[in-house]
């Protein structure tokens, strides 16, 4: 297998309201992306066009703070000024998602309502504009316990996989797979980042030439909220 990942130029500035399928089409033009592309879209720009964004005191350091408390269902850890909280979605992050980069001074972005939700959108969206049949993965820089430095995840699919189950399977010795999930929107996530990058203006990726057994048809809903995240039953640390 062979990957091509690319990013989109040439969107601007998102603003409340946009329709982010039109903004994307505009940029890249009708032509280019083909059926069973995947789409990767920063959280950032999918909570402009929702909306998601709360005016702060930009003089002062620590106006966001109300805004973390809100957005917490649970505060896991404190340190100093930063908090690691689980949101209403399950996700566990640094200051329950709530950011400052990437957005005009003065506000902060919240995560979308339901990521999954507005993966699914630009998918039916891009389907009714040009007529092709593409995935939509909405992705989030997150830190990792015990490892250094961030990477992209996933915070919302459509179109595509969002575990991909190698249990039963055989592994390249021949031996039967008794626990391996491969949390494949993570993957593809991470590596759409490594085109987007974090300060280069570029908040959509196309990966082209996954899988085509991964990919899935209007009637197959995945989710990250309900296929990655662990519950709190199931999960060690919490």
């Amino acid at each position: 297998m062979s990957l091509e990942i690319f990013a989109i130029e040439g969107i601007g500035e998102v603003r409340p309201h946009d329709d982010l399928a039109e903004v994307i089409v505009e940029a890249v033009g009708a032509d280019v992306l083909r059926h069973r592309d995947c789409l990767v879209v920063t959280q950032k720009v999918v909570s402009k066009a929702e909306g998601r964004l709360v005016a702060i005191n930009p003089s002062d350091p620590l106006s966001h703070k109300p805004l973390v408390e809100a957005e917490s269902v649970r505060v896991l850890r404190r340190r100093g000024d930063l908090v690691i909280a689980e949101t209403s979605h399950g996700f566990v992050c640094a200051n329950a998602g709530v950011d400052l980069s990437n957005v005009e001074e003065g506000f902060a972005a919240l995560l979308p309502v339901d990521a999954d939700r507005s993966a699914r959108r630009i998918r039916e969206r891009l389907r009714a504009r040009i007529g092709v049949e593409v995935a939509v993965v909405v992705s989030d820089t997150f830190g990792r316990p015990w490892r250094r430095g961030v990477a992209d995840v996933a915070i919302g699919c459509a179109g595509i996989a969002a575990v991909v189950d190698l249990r039963g399977s055989n592994d390249a010795l021949g031996r039967e797979l008794k626990v391996t999930e491969v949390a494949l929107v993570d993957e593809i996530a991470a590596a759409a980042d490594l085109v987007m990058g974090k300060s280069a203006g570029l908040p959509v990726a196309v990966i082209r030439g996954l899988d085509d057994a991964w990919f899935r048809d209007s009637s197959q809903h995945s989710s990250v909220q309900s296929e990655i995240v662990r519950s709190p039953a199931d999960d060690l640390f919490r």
